[in-house]
């Protein structure tokens, strides 16, 4: 091996490292480990929801695609009212809410932040009443169902109403503890679709599970074809009220088999998703002390000058809440605003 070629091979790490520095530098991150965070769980919010824009064509797109059953009930009345809500106001949230954590546009930008924020705000709020009207239908609205949806609207209320109480009150990390809360728990959707499929291959292997639909919802699965229903579920001749027991396969060929396979699993698999969310975020709050005792200093310099009492804990910080001791100003933070 010649002088030249070691030499080129020693400068090709460096080269690396120089081309990843000048990647996260150019969206204001000061730290090299926040970057690829941002590209993994930015990037799934961004690309999960310009995936779903199709969905807002609910006659079209999302009739098509739906959930076999859904559309039947999605169709109509205060249904379609809460999809149309949730869709329209959940999708446009989550491409606006990743801009909020490049600290690029936080720091030359703040305007834009500002309002920004307070759109993805309404958006949510307005997304989680649609959630609600439509939860009861929801991959058959079971009551684990009904109870993961209700959790996933109050914590992403609470974390909302949390962060926006501790930026008025420039609680600055505060702020960025609870708007990342509420972004990971919004992110539970994208992680619930997964677990969903995997755990629906699963039970398909086991064989033996099954899910509820009623007999309306299968004629209008197979509107086309009813005497298929009339063949396969004799207990709907009689009484189209009744309800069905539907063995849950994915790989039938069978639209209300795979159906069942969905339905059976995504209460379950919501749950699931929203712990690791919610025990992912703690994590990575709890190993990033320096960052938030950084923002605290930053937060306590805003508050001194504006005039607030107890500068550094004007916020809903837990010296105000539990038996902490109080906190103290260490050192000047700056303008440094990067998360």
């Amino acid at each position: 091996m010649t002088t030249t070629t070691i030499k080129e091979s020693a400068n090709a790490p460096i080269h690396a490292n120089s081309i990843y520095r000048r990647a996260y530098t150019f969206l204001g991150f000061k730290r090299a480990y926040n970057f690829p965070l941002f590209v993994i769980f930015a990037g799934a919010m961004l690309g999960f929801s310009l995936a779903r824009l199709e969905y807002l064509d609910l006659d079209g797109q999302f009739a098509k695609k739906a959930a076999p059953g859904e559309w039947y009930w999605l169709q109509s009345n205060h249904y379609r009212i809460g999809i149309s809500l949730h869709l329209g106001c959940i999708l446009p949230a989550g491409i606006l809410m990743i801009w909020q954590f490049v600290p690029k546009i936080r720091q030359n930008a703040l305007l834009f932040h500002r309002i920004n924020g307070y759109l993805i705000i309404l958006l949510v709020l307005i997304s989680n009443v649609g959630a609600l009207m439509i939860v009861r239908r929801s991959f058959g609205g079971e009551l684990a169902t009904q109870g993961a949806v209700g959790t996933l609207v109050i914590v992403t209320t609470v974390g909302i109403v949390m962060a926006y109480i501790n930026i008025k009150r420039l609680q600055i990390d505060q702020h960025r503890a609870w708007m990342l809360r509420t972004m990971f728990y919004l992110g539970t959707i994208i992680t619930t679709r997964l677990i969903m499929v995997i755990a629906a291959g699963i039970t398909t292997l086991i064989g033996s599970y099954f899910a509820i639909y009623t007999c309306d919802e299968l004629r209008f699965i197979h509107q086309s074809n009813l005497s298929y229903v009339d063949a396969s579920y004799p207990a709907c001749d009689a009484n189209s009220a009744n309800a069905i027991a539907v063995h849950a396969d994915l790989g039938s060929h069978q639209p209300e088999n795979i159906g069942a396979s969905l339905r059976l699993n995504f209460g379950m698999a919501i749950w699931l998703s929203f712990f690791l969310h919610a025990v992912g975020v703690e994590i990575y709050l709890n190993l990033t002390p320096r960052e938030s005792q950084r923002l605290r200093q930053v937060s306590y310099e805003r508050q001194l000058e504006i005039g607030y009492d107890q500068p550094g804990s004007a916020g809903l910080v837990i010296e105000r809440c539990g038996d902490a001791e109080a906190w103290q100003p260490t050192e000047k933070a700056g303008k440094d605003l990067s998360i």
